[in-house]
């Protein structure tokens, strides 16, 4: 099986990816277990990591099988390969028939191109959130970000986010964009849009996006300063650590 490293658990292990062997029967323990008695600190982390089998969170006792993918994801908190040009600026997409938007993107966000493609006749409210790179953080000066992401998972996970919370809400669309790689001071790196026909549902779906987004899906921030760089840790949503 292919198992997965991603954020600074890349670093912890020297690998993002490597082939692993296991007798039938194994399960997801096995695995980190395997990988834990050869990094200690990957055992130090064991209450804040999530697995991963096939693109899907899941528990410790999971059985797997042959050609299995694994993957270990520390908290998320949203490298990098250089943008490169696209017909298209996504690199990853799920547009849903209702014409919910779900997005993965190397370029910059274009909020209003998005926001043209959500909005109806039938709208009388459009709510955006950017989320933009400032300067500072925790007192020392940032000089850029850069995002990765398990971006298969990441763009389901992003999809069927936006789906519950459209069936929560009285709106009409919602569009969960995040944009992946090099990021300078100022630029937007994820953007949460929502069209109703009212702006009380609507400013409600908008935070809910932005605050499930960061504690669910598989994306990771790492932050360079003057004096070096960090992975920024933050925490997953309790739905998915109870698992």
């Amino acid at each position: 099986m292919q198992v997965l490293f991603f954020g600074m658990l890349k670093d912890i292990t020297g690998h993002s990816q490597e082939q692993l062997e296991l007798e039938a029967g194994s399960r997801l323990q096995t695995v980190f277990d395997h990988y834990a008695s050869r990094f200690p600190r990957l055992q130090q982390m064991a209450a804040s990591i999530v697995m991963a089998r096939n693109q899907q969170f899941a528990p410790l006792d999971t059985f797997l099988e042959e050609g299995d993918e694994v993957a270990f994801l520390p908290p998320v908190s949203g490298g990098s390969e250089p943008a490169c040009e696209l017909a298209s600026p996504y690199i990853r997409t799920i547009e849903d028939p209702e014409g919910h938007f779900f997005a993965l993107t190397r370029q910059p966000v274009e909020v209003a191109e998005i926001r043209r493609r959500l909005l109806q006749p039938h709208d009388g409210a459009v709510v955006t959130f950017e989320g933009v790179v400032r300067n500072q953080s925790q007192g020392r000066k940032t000089r850029y970000l850069d995002y990765e992401c398990y971006e298969g998972m990441a763009i389901e996970v992003m999809a069927r986010l936006g789906r519950e919370i459209a069936a929560q809400h009285a709106i009409s669309r919602i569009a969960l964009v995040h944009r992946l790689g090099r990021m300078e001071i100022g630029e937007t790196s994820v953007a949460v849009i929502v069209t109703a026909p009212h702006r009380k549902p609507a400013f409600e779906a908008a935070l809910e996006g932005i605050n499930r987004l960061k504690r669910t899906v598989p994306i990771w921030k790492k932050e360079y300063f003057e004096d070096g760089a960090i992975w920024v840790e933050g925490e997953w949503d309790q739905s998915i650590t109870a698992s």
